[in-house]
């Protein structure tokens, strides 16, 4: 069995980088591999399958309901969108997104926080490189300020539901964690964003996106949450077997397994309330940090790349080298802060 999740993990991290046919069908391809992961765990059963079939329900009606309502007030929004860029400084109106939409994250929830940058990214006119690399990082900003409340993504509510923990739990452990996180990817946006040429005009793509477009996107992003659920029950045994108890420095570098595995369903397997908080807050900002490297590690990256025609292989040129550098930084923090 661990050697067939082994090959099914392997898969699902190469195959979309070295064959395109996979590339450009990865929801399918994702949902074979979840299945095939289900099926080899022993896992698959009435209850995975109603589960695989729920969860990602209200993720869908929320891309959605969201790009209807984006699609009818296109106008005003780029309207407003074009005129905050022309009051601000171009290498200040980028980074404050990343922040604002990082910190409003744990609030209006990740999804929505998600959608929000989608819209904005297809008013501006965007270099192709520069495109990508604003919505990474805004990505790895939302994944970590979503966090700080239990409403703002699955992985914190059910760790604050594991721990029996109060509201402001996470954000009192790791909140300074967080929003340090937060600014500095916003600051980054001021480095790695070329500034934007023409500002009057806004991509022709959003104005011509139909309602059978916005509907086959829900399609997709649901087949792609129903592929995560069940990729990460497959894998949940191998988890359990031989994670459970890793010294929290070491589990720390293997949750980066997170860039392809649902971080929600890692979290469920790894934290326990027996853990202290020095345990809980290195495999949290494990599992946070890495989600954001590949376009399967956070349900922002999902929508956004769905919504931008992102490729796996665009995401990870910039994405993985700056995912590791984060790991590294955020492990200095955790090893000097203890």
């Amino acid at each position: 069995m661990y050697i067939l999740l082994l090959i099914i993990l392997l898969s699902v991290l190469l195959l979309p980088f070295l064959v395109p046919t996979i590339e450009r069908n990865l929801e399918l391809f994702l949902f074979v591999m979840g299945l095939s992961a289900a099926i080899c765990s022993g896992v698959l059963d009435k209850g995975l399958l109603l589960k695989a079939i729920e969860d990602p329900a209200m993720i869908t009606i929320a891309v959605v309901t969201a790009g209807f309502l984006f699609k009818w007030i296109r106008n005003p929004f780029e309207a407003g969108i074009t005129k905050l860029m022309q009051l601000l400084p171009q290498r200040l109106f980028f980074p404050i997104i990343i922040i604002v939409l990082g910190l409003l994250s744990s609030i209006i929830t990740a999804i929505i926080a998600a959608i929000i940058l989608a819209s904005i990214t297809m008013v501006v006119n965007l270099h192709r490189k520069s495109e990508i690399r604003f919505v990474i990082l805004a990505c790895f900003s939302i994944g970590l300020g979503a966090v700080l409340t239990p409403i703002g993504e699955p992985l914190s509510t059910i760790a604050t539901s594991k721990l029996n923990a109060d509201f402001f739990y996470l954000f009192n452990l790791i909140g300074s964690d967080i929003i340090l996180g937060v600014l500095i990817f916003g600051i980054l946006g001021a480095v790695c964003i070329e500034p934007v040429k023409n500002m009057s005009l806004s991509r022709k793509r959003q104005s011509e996106e139909s309602a059978a477009g916005i509907l086959w996107r829900g399609v997709k992003v649901y087949v792609f949450v129903m592929a995560l659920t069940m990729l990460g029950a497959g894998f949940e045994p191998v988890i359990e077997r031989f994670l459970i108890g890793v010294n929290p420095l070491i589990l720390y570098w293997i949750n980066m397994i997170s860039a392809i595995l649902d971080n929600a369903t890692l979290a469920a397997a790894e934290i326990s309330i027996q853990m202290d908080s020095h345990t809980i807050r290195s495999v949290l900002l494990g599992l946070l940090v890495s989600g954001g490297m590949l376009i399967p590690g956070n349900i922002p990256n999902i929508i956004v790349a769905g919504k931008l025609n992102i490729t796996s292989a665009e995401w990870a040129r910039f994405g993985l080298p700056l995912g590791l550098i984060a790991m590294l930084f955020y492990f200095i923090v955790i090893v000097t802060t203890r």
